[in-house]
């Protein structure tokens, strides 16, 4: 494998590429969605609690550790030599099928720009009702791999250095627009007015772990992989830091942007993920200049998506390079085709084949079992192996020093976020039984 130019180029390609992976359509459409869902603004406090009490010191802790022992997700966690020591593979697996599931999320934003671009108004119903959605997630399968087979520097870092800016230009001029609308007043007092009755339902908070985790990019492996290519480890608390205040920006702005809409045309701000895909383009038919503001806002849904959908695939690829001690683009290829694979059932339950198992789409299945109960148990083996099975000094050193780190993150680390994952899987696992019952 190539390491030469296996590191960023500076801090802020580091910083951009971090906040490239922790900004997904986690932060535009399903942060909405579970706004929605869970009474609009009483959902921001236990959200905001569960950044900086869950988030934050995750993303410090995985930066840091693939800093300090440079190393993927295999290799560092058979560097901690704890019991959990072979858990880096089911990291790496996990997170495969995350990948596997999202890039046919990827993909229906790449197919809505080129509807968007053609002048097409395509029900979300007619798309799932053809083959298109399997093409989609073909070509964003191939353009993920393709970037990620350029290596660090002139893959990775390169695109996300232009996706990362545009993403917030493209949100700073759609809040201009949502300005304008009649109904911004009410869709801002909807998304940012709490409900203190509802703190005391732990659905809600357990819902806001499990949306920090999918909107923060922790938990997957691959910000331990970024934080092994960084240099300057001292300065990983600061740069997570600024990750999280930009993840939280772009949640914030898309909530500005997409409430409004909601709100001036009549819609159902629970409509959930359809509202993305089905209940946003009616108002877009409906707005002047609405096919423009339709290119911008699926385009914006692309980029993160994508940037997003790069750092996962890197996890498994770059483990695939180091330990079979292939090359980058071989290992790229490799992956690319197994997560093509992996991710097809997903893309045909969505499609003219609508797969199902039980019933159920199988996207729909893989998202319940990767991404919710998946990620939780990711998030735990790596909380846990990092801060309980390796001296301090070598994941911390200098750093350890610091009071900040000392008093707030690494009992959090410790503590606090091993619990809360552990309630949250043994919640979930409750609810399969239940539900099974």
């Amino acid at each position: 494998m190539d390491t030469g130019a296996d590191e960023w180029s500076s801090r802020l390609g580091f910083i951009l590429a971090s906040i490239g992976s922790a900004v997904g359509i986690g932060n535009i459409w399903r942060f909405s969605t579970i706004v929605g869902q869970n009474g609009g603004g009483a959902y921001l406090i236990p959200y905001l609690c569960a950044v900086f009490l869950v988030g934050l010191p995750m993303m410090i802790l995985e930066m840091q550790a693939g800093h300090r022992l440079r190393a993927q997700v295999v290799q560092a966690f058979h560097a901690a030599r704890s019991p959990l020591r072979h858990a880096g593979w089911v990291v790496c697996i996990l997170v495969t099928g995350i990948i596997g599931y999202y890039l046919v999320v990827t993909g229906w934003t790449l197919a809505y720009v080129v509807f968007s671009l053609s002048g097409t108004r395509e029900l979300f119903g007619v798309f799932t009702a053809s083959f298109a959605p399997i093409i989609s997630f073909l070509a964003s399968a191939a353009i993920c791999g393709a970037v990620i087979s350029f290596g660090v520097r002139k893959g990775i870092e390169r695109i996300t250095t232009l996706l990362v800016p545009a993403i917030f230009v493209i949100l700073a001029g759609m809040v201009l627009i949502a300005v304008q609308l009649p109904g911004f007043a009410a869709g801002v007092s909807y998304f940012l007015t709490p409900d203190f009755s509802v703190l005391a339902d732990p659905l809600i908070w357990g819902a806001a772990i499990g949306q920090v985790f999918f909107s923060l990019s922790v938990g997957y492996g691959a910000l331990l992989t970024y934080g092994s290519y960084f240099r300057s480890g001292g300065e990983i608390p600061r740069s997570a830091a600024i990750v999280t205040a930009a993840d939280l920006l772009v949640a914030i702005l898309a909530g500005l942007v997409i409430f409004p809409i909601v709100f001036s045309y009549g819609l159902e701000p629970a409509a959930g993920p359809e509202l993305a895909f089905t209940t946003l383009p009616l108002a877009f038919a409906l707005m002047p200049w609405g096919s423009v503001i339709a290119v911008v806002f699926f385009t914006l849904l692309f980029f993160a998506a994508m940037s997003s959908a790069i750092s996962f695939l890197e996890v498994p690829t770059v483990t695939l390079a180091s330990m079979a001690r292939m090359t980058r683009r071989r290992a790229a290829v490799i992956m690319t085709f197994v997560v093509s694979l992996i991710g097809l059932p997903a893309a045909l339950s969505y499609s003219a084949y609508p797969l199902r198992i039980g019933g159920v789409p199988v996207l729909d299945l893989m998202d319940e079992t990767f991404g919710t109960f998946g990620l939780s148990v990711s998030g735990l083996l790596i909380a846990v192996t990092f801060s309980w099975f390796v001296d301090p000094e070598v994941i911390w050193g200098d750093t350890a020093k610091s009071s900040f780190l000392m008093r707030l993150v690494i009992p959090l680390c410790r503590y606090v976020i091993p619990a809360a994952l552990v309630i949250a899987i043994v919640f979930r696992a409750a609810s399969w039984v239940l539900t099974a019952g």
